[in-house]
């Protein structure tokens, strides 16, 4: 019996990880946990079903022949499990914060205390345990998180509220809140490089936008010299916005974009719309937002907060920062602000025209601190690219428009207009576009069909989730005799080396995260 409780713990351990890792990578909340469980479940069920075949096998010798061939066989499916685990790479690792080993040491604790009930039950209920093991621990998720919810709310609540004591007791703090359905952290990136040329800022780190990213940011990092504090606020349910604004309570907001990100938690597109533009009507009377007018969901939303408004667009016209004569080339990107009933040429590094009107919004915000107009031209000629964000590298002698994380339809088609005037063979390397519910096939299907005229190869990476993007290329007219399907961006990257020159142009448009990759 001791054996038969050593291979279920090695078939409990491998499992429990990636259950956690996922559990994380889904903010921890169990809805859009098992919204990731269902895509794993669809997208591996060869591989489930394999392994309930082997499970399977195992009982019958155990019922029928004997007990230590079941046995045998229950560790040659450990020993798989573990090897597959070792092969693995994670694009986001499994992070070990307090939070993590206090969800261990509880979902240990459940394993313990079922193992003790089931070790009294004798040798068929310790088998049974066995054969069950590579499986509990992606529902063990749902227990563990039941016991620890109200001790992790008991945390966070005193780790806000300190939060809020620091921000209360900095007086002259300017608080900029950008929030958006895509742009968020670009917006932030470039807003915070343009205005840190004349004020000592402070930005929430990497993708820090949810009340305890923020909460740590201004516990650990916030100072009393710090003159603005930008915060990315993101959102994928109703509500987190209003949670973020009464958290932070921001003086200014800008609002990049609006559009259909997180159907499948949002539930429509007017639920996105309402939440987002929350942010601006959560602002004080003397309360600025700048908002994106290009975007028709933010052109069209009627603002009933009685504030100061400062609009920007490329598209629009009828705005108070309007951009023109775009130009791109490997070099970066050159354009004209019209603005104040005057234009200033302006030169940047980066590429895209979503950047060129992120870089807008940094100019409204650095108009309003009075920063002058020389100062942001040779701010926004500084800026540094946005990692993984139409981020121009050279890597083995090969040129990449790095485009690697979490595209979106308005980001995917900027990426491909961006391609199309790039010089010599254009290459893309995708997955596609993730987390858009119901349109996600149609969204697919649209990107693959705009490829045309502006790609010349095309690498898909899994065959599953880029079927609508290879019957968009199909219906396109695509030469589909240039385009290939790969089970992984490894194997993608591996085929480019060998088949580009070091003049052709690579785009990695989007690389599927860990959560819907396994």
């Amino acid at each position: 019996m001791t054996l038969i409780l050593v291979f279920a713990t090695l078939n409990l351990i491998i499992p429990t990880k990636q259950a956690l890792h996922m559990f994380q990578q889904n903010r921890y909340e169990t809805t859009r946990y098992t919204i990731w469980l269902k895509t794993y479940v669809k997208q591996n069920g060869k591989t489930i079903i394999k392994v309930s075949f082997i499970v399977l096998a195992a009982f019958l010798s155990g019922v029928f022949i004997s007990k230590y061939i079941a046995l045998v066989i229950m560790e040659l499916l450990s020993m798989s499990i573990v090897q597959n685990e070792l092969k693995q790479t994670y694009i986001k690792p499994l992070v070990y914060t307090a939070r993590v080993k206090r969800q261990i040491l509880t979902i240990t604790l459940i394993y313990l205390l079922i193992i003790l009930v089931i070790t009294g039950f004798g040798f068929h209920a310790s088998m049974y345990f066995l054969l069950a093991s590579p499986f509990i621990s992606y529902g063990a998720i749902y227990l563990m998180s039941m016991v620890t919810a109200p001790i992790e709310r008991s945390f966070q609540h005193l780790f806000k509220q300190k939060a809020k004591d620091i921000l209360s007791a900095h007086t002259g703090l300017i608080k900029v809140g950008i929030t958006g359905s895509y742009g968020k952290t670009s917006s932030k990136n470039i807003v915070n490089e343009i205005v840190s040329n004349k004020f000592y800022t402070l930005s929430s780190p990497a993708s820090f936008n949810t009340p305890m990213g923020l909460t740590i940011t201004i516990r650990e990092h916030l100072k009393n010299t710090h003159a603005l504090f930008i915060a990315e606020m993101g959102a994928d349910k109703v509500g987190d916005i209003v949670e973020l604004s009464e958290l932070i309570k921001p003086d200014i907001a800008i609002v990049t974009s609006i559009g259909p990100q997180h159907l499948m938690t949002f539930k429509s597109l007017e639920n996105i719309i309402n939440e987002k533009m929350s942010l601006v009507e959560h602002l004080p009377q003397n309360g600025l937002a700048i908002l994106n007018k290009d975007n028709e969901y933010i052109k069209n939303y009627h603002i009933k907060n009685n504030i100061e408004v400062k609009s920007y667009g490329i598209q629009n016209k009828d705005v108070d920062y309007f951009a023109s004569n775009i130009e791109y080339s490997i070099k970066g990107s050159t354009f004209i602000v019209h603005a104040e009933n005057k234009e200033y040429a302006f030169s940047t590094r980066l590429l895209g025209e979503h950047n060129v009107s992120n870089i807008l919004s940094g100019i409204a915000l650095g108009r309003h601190l009075n920063l002058d107009w020389i100062l942001l031209q040779q701010a926004v000629s500084s800026i540094n690219y946005v990692e993984h964000r139409l981020e121009l590298k050279k890597i083995n002698n090969r040129m990449f428009i790095d485009n690697a994380f979490n595209s979106n339809p308005a980001g995917a088609a900027m990426s491909l207009q961006v391609l199309k005037k790039m010089p010599y063979t254009r290459w893309i390397i995708t997955p596609g576009l993730i987390d858009l519910g119901m349109i996600q096939d149609e969204e697919n299907y649209k990107f693959g069909q705009r490829m045309i005229n502006h790609v010349d190869h095309v690498l898909l990476v899994g065959k599953h989730q880029t079927e609508a993007i290879y019957k968009g290329l199909k219906d396109s007219h695509f030469n589909m005799d240039n385009v290939i399907v790969f089970n992984t961006v490894k194997e993608a990257l591996a085929y480019v080396y060998a088949h580009t020159r070091e003049d052709d142009i690579i785009l990695l448009e989007n690389d599927l995260p860990d959560a819907f990759n396994n």
